[in-house]
């Protein structure tokens, strides 16, 4: 698997190089009070994509974070309710008996 991946990235990689090779022209962009400034075309789209991307890996990092804080909390308070109930009960039952009073084994387990 870790195999595909690299060579997912690397054909995204090889892609984006031709991309930029075959778009190297500068571009006018206007910045505002009458300022022009001439940027390269894939430069242009790298910060285009970051501002759109940036955003959103921010807002899925913290609600991975919220939630994993709510998770451990929520482990915590069950430990604490654990150890308040004491240990679980062993049931000390005696084998069931057959009419002639020998145990009867369990399933699976050869009969004297």
């Amino acid at each position: 698997m870790q195999f595909l991946k690299i060579l997912f990235w690397c054909l995204i990689a090889f892609i984006a190089a031709l991309f930029t090779i075959g778009n190297w022209t500068t571009v006018p962009v206007r910045v505002g009070g009458g300022l022009i400034a001439e940027t390269n075309l894939p430069l242009l789209l790298l910060i285009v994509f970051l501002i759109g991307f940036l955003p959103t890996l921010l807002y899925q990092q913290a609600t991975k974070w919220r939630l994993r804080q709510r998770l451990a909390a929520t482990e915590r308070a069950l430990s604490e309710i654990r150890l308040a109930a004491g240990p679980p009960a062993t049931s000390a039952m005696a084998p069931p008996l057959s009419p002639a009073g020998v145990p009867i084994p369990p399933v699976g387990e050869p009969r004297p």
